[in-house]
């Protein structure tokens, strides 16, 4: 009875009475509800429960006197195994219930490793500054290895950089249990997770989380892993988790009861059920059509074939660290080390970003397969989205943004023409009716587009970064920039091109832009108004309920020492503003404004016929021209030599020439296997016997993007006049140029080892033209 009693009581503690309490909250209200919770209902009653406490007392003095723990055991056994190996690296998180748990664990845990230093403890006492600084101990400093948290820690916590995890207790609320494994087990793991439960065998609590631990294990391998999405969500024939752990610890000597529940454990945690679960979750409910489907896939591989590579990453990030005062030297290959992050960045980065940063780093990464190799500890991996990053980024752009003003000169070095252009760099911002914490508008989209403008004041729209297709301007060898700005050819550039190309980008590319951004975050916070309405209508209803129900107690002289009526109507009333507020600023976040296209910069664009018609050597510049005009009439007809042999490989191939993403030609397949897979072609046309090729960074920056999906193809052209022979190198390029290269010669007969001689493929496959 006393354990029944105290069981009902505990109701109104977990998903209950406190459902929408924090979790401090909840922390006090469980002490109050077990400290007064009583199944007497006389004297009699009440001092024979006191006798069957102060029994149960002495037993667990015996037990806790024995020094004999068989949870602690285990977590002894497990910290040797995967923690204190000489070459462990390994984080470990170790969740319990209560907080009197939690400081024993952590007297037991640092006596047996014999230092404190190595563990950090949060709960529901610890201010939320200090929470900060120590998930960033967690994540950053090699010698913090084990956290022990309860609850408080579940809350809206990262702690990826562990991948390892134990619930000492566990909670009679499945998402409790979900909540705790997100904290390890989100993106930006690298690591495969584990998970240890400790459960009581023998008990009605154990048996109940036997079965269920098994039936969750078996629908995770057939549902690889998903099944944790959605563990908060699980119902057992009407029932909650904890109203089948009260009907087991009440009833669970009855057989019938045992199988009962067995049976809706097993029907709660059905494969085909966790999957109608996951499709109520996902993100959108709309089928697409399957045309729609390979062009977003389409998108996605050209998108990846573009994106910031991490060469350019670490380019900017070590040269950055070191104009800002710091010091970057490299541990291992592609991971380096900072022993003190610059103060200048740690001050921006929580002055501007609100995010502390700590003093150091013991390893950093920026490509993801360096961030863990052998058996070295783990690095940080930097990339966009990491506070490190974001803070040197925003620093670097305050103190020396303004510079992009003062313009570049670069050189076009396939143009045998001799009218230069202008590329201009323009920046769209897209903003929301919403405020960000520092009261600054919400930017919705912020993109970035690159012009170009010719003599006849024509805008050409640019994709991706058309720049790597040129080189600086050398002073030394070239004429200087102002000889090539006081020519009659650049007469034209200067007054009012910049508010030109602004308008050029009101017209054509903001509205674009909106659009794209428009649908998408619509649709979003369309979902988003939807499960916001429904979470707080239920928390506001049910505090109303609850008001009534303290009122009727009150009016019986039955009064709750922790909460009255008017409490639960002001926290039914600060529900209804904060769902107001809420629902306030997703209509406002639906309210986007397109801002002005702002000019950040511009480069003169000199093609090489310019300069060279500018060298004064005119028998050496006709001979240059016509170099530059040969290689591209044999570039063309190589692409179409490329274009051909993939029809008639059942390709349906598109020349992307005059794009400069990178490659020649974007190919697909023809027939209804196509998956939206596409292939990347460079194409290179080079006379029989010549013995070099030359590919400029971007083509090789694309390759290693996509090394699958990337063909160099090298086409040979017969002195004879025979049909050219058409070769594919896969895999090309190993290794990025160095980023003060902008091309990089290879030698003929070395890519050649390597290819494959499609011509004679298709020849003696008989594949027709």
């Amino acid at each position: 009875r006393v354990v029944g009693r105290g069981v009902a009581a505990a109701e109104e503690v977990g998903e209950g009475r406190n459902a929408y309490a924090t979790y401090e909250d909840v922390e006090e209200a469980e002490r109050e509800v077990f400290n007064r919770a009583t199944a007497a209902l006389t004297v009699e009653e009440l001092e024979a429960e006191i006798a069957s406490l102060a029994q149960l007392q002495s037993l667990a003095d015996k037990v806790r006197s024995s020094g004999e723990d068989k949870k602690w055991q285990e977590v002894a056994e497990l910290l040797n195994q995967q923690m204190f190996t000489d070459s462990s690296n390994r984080k470990l998180i170790i969740f319990t219930e209560h907080r009197d748990t939690l400081h024993w664990l952590y007297k037991k845990v640092t006596d047996l490793i014999g230092s404190d230093f190595p563990v950090r403890m949060i709960h529901g006492g610890v201010t939320a500054d200090v929470r900060r600084k120590i998930q960033e101990d967690f994540q950053n400093d090699p010698r913090v290895r084990i956290l022990l948290a309860n609850d408080a820690a579940s809350e809206g916590i990262n702690l990826h950089r562990a991948n390892l995890m134990v619930n000492y207790d566990l909670p009679w609320n499945p998402n409790r249990i979900e909540q705790r494994f997100g904290r390890i087990h989100r993106i930006g793991q690298t690591e495969v997770c584990h998970l240890w439960n400790l459960i009581a065998k023998d008990t009605r609590e154990g048996d109940v989380y036997e079965t269920l631990l098994g039936k969750l294990d078996q629908a995770r391998q057939t549902l690889g892993g998903q099944v944790f999405d959605v563990l908060g969500k699980l119902q057992f024939d009407g029932k909650s988790l904890k109203d089948l752990m009260i009907e087991a610890v009440r009833y669970g000597e009855s057989p019938e009861v045992r199988a009962r529940l067995n049976e809706q454990l097993s029907d709660a945690v059905d494969a085909d059920h966790i999957r109608e679960l996951l499709a109520k979750e996902s993100l959108t409910q709309d089928s697409m059509d399957t045309d729609l489907v390979y062009r977003i896939r389409e998108d996605m591989e050209r998108a990846q074939a573009r994106r910031l590579q991490p060469h350019y990453i670490r380019s900017f990030f070590v040269e950055a660290i070191r104009g800002l005062g710091g010091h970057i030297p490299q541990r291992e290959p592609h991971r380096y080390y900072i022993k003190r992050v610059p103060e200048e960045i740690r001050q921006h980065s929580l002055r501007r970003l609100g995010k502390p940063l700590p003093e150091s780093y013991e390893r950093i990464a920026f490509e993801k397969d360096a961030s863990r190799v052998g058996d070295y500890m783990n690095a940080e991996f930097i990339a966009p989205g990491h506070p490190l990053l974001d803070a040197t980024v925003r620093l670097t752009l305050d103190k020396y943004g303004k510079q992009l003003s003062q313009g570049a000169v670069l050189v076009d070095e396939n143009d045998p023409g001799n009218r230069p252009r202008l590329l201009l760099y323009l920046d769209h911002t897209i903003l929301d009716g919403s405020k960000t914490s520092s009261g600054e508008p919400s930017i919705a989209s912020r993109r970035m587009q690159y012009v170009e403008r010719d003599e006849t004041g024509q805008f050409f729209d640019k994709e991706y970064a058309p720049y790597l297709d040129y080189r600086p301007l050398n002073p030394a060898k070239e004429p200087s920039a102002q000889d090539i700005l006081n020519r009659n050819e650049c007469a034209w550039i200067g007054g009012n091109v910049e508010h030109l190309a602004i308008e050029h980008a009101v017209d054509n590319i903001a509205p674009k832009h909106m659009k794209e951004v428009r649908q998408r975050r619509l649709e979003f916070l369309t979902k988003t108004e939807t499960a916001v309405r429904d979470r707080l209508s239920k928390e506001i209803a049910y505090w109303k309920q609850y008001a009534v129900e303290l009122q009727g107690d009150e009016r019986r002289g039955k009064r709750n020492a922790r909460l009255n009526s008017g409490q639960a109507r002001r926290r039914a009333e600060d529900a209804k503003d904060r769902m107001d507020r809420r629902l306030e600023e997703l209509e406002q976040a639906k309210n986007l404004s397109s801002q002005t296209p702002k000019a950040l910069g511009a480069a003169l664009i000199v093609p090489m016929g310019l300069l060279s018609k500018m060298s004064g050597a005119s028998a050496q510049a006709t001979v240059a021209l016509r170099t530059i005009r040969d290689a591209q009439a044999i570039a063309a007809r190589a692409r179409e030599a490329v274009m051909d042999v993939e029809r008639r490989l059942g390709y349906e191939p598109v020349d992307r020439e005059f794009d400069r993403l990178g490659y020649d030609i974007e190919s697909r397949a023809a027939d209804e296997k196509f998956d939206g897979k596409l292939r990347f072609i460079e194409v290179k046309g080079r006379a029989e016997g010549a013995d070099t090729i030359t590919v400029t960074k971007n083509e090789i920056l694309t390759c290693l993007n996509k090394p699958d999906d990337y063909i160099l193809a090298i086409v040979e052209f017969k002195k004879d006049g025979t049909d050219p022979a058409v070769y594919y190198v896969r895999n090309p390029f190993k290794h990025e140029p160095d980023f003060h290269m902008s091309s990089v010669n290879s030698k003929m007969a070395d890519l050649l080892k390597s290819a494959k001689n499609m011509t004679e493929f298709l020849k003696e496959a008989e594949v027709p033209r």
